[in-house]
């Protein structure tokens, strides 16, 4: 199940970059949980905390450097949602500076019972809240 396309613009920070001013791979990584965070708290939830009982974690995470960003650049994020299974979410990026292309990435995020610490289904009305 794919969901819609989630925009989010970013500016990179002094803080995002080594001492040539280039985006450190780190950087990225912040941007894709910035715009997890803000995609999620437009649905109303609070991230990685799905509701009481309820936690994402990260299972698996990849990025794909293309192209270099550097201080001081907006970068435009998009980001769409994937149903991967009943546990497993998948938050799929792409980072544009204008029509070029910097980085594109995927977080994967396994669902668990808070209190088990152990994997759970994602509670269907979220599911289909994230993914729709």
């Amino acid at each position: 199940m794919m969901g819609e396309t989630f925009s989010f613009v970013e500016d990179v920070q002094i803080y995002d970059t080594d001492a040539q001013g280039v985006v450190h791979y780190s950087g990225y990584y912040r941007f894709f949980t910035d715009a997890m965070h803000e995609f999620v708290k437009s649905k109303g939830y609070k991230f990685p905390f799905i509701d009481d009982k309820h936690w994402f974690v990260v299972l698996e995470s990849n990025a794909k450097y293309l192209n270099s960003a550097k201080v001081g650049d907006t970068l435009d994020i998009n980001l769409t949602v994937n149903s991967v299974s009943k546990k497993i979410i998948r938050f799929d990026f792409d980072i544009k500076r204008g029509q070029e292309q910097i980085c594109q990435g995927y977080v994967l995020h396994i669902c668990i019972d808070k209190d088990k610490w152990k994997s759970a289904d994602i509670p269907d009305n979220i599911l289909n809240e994230l993914t729709k």
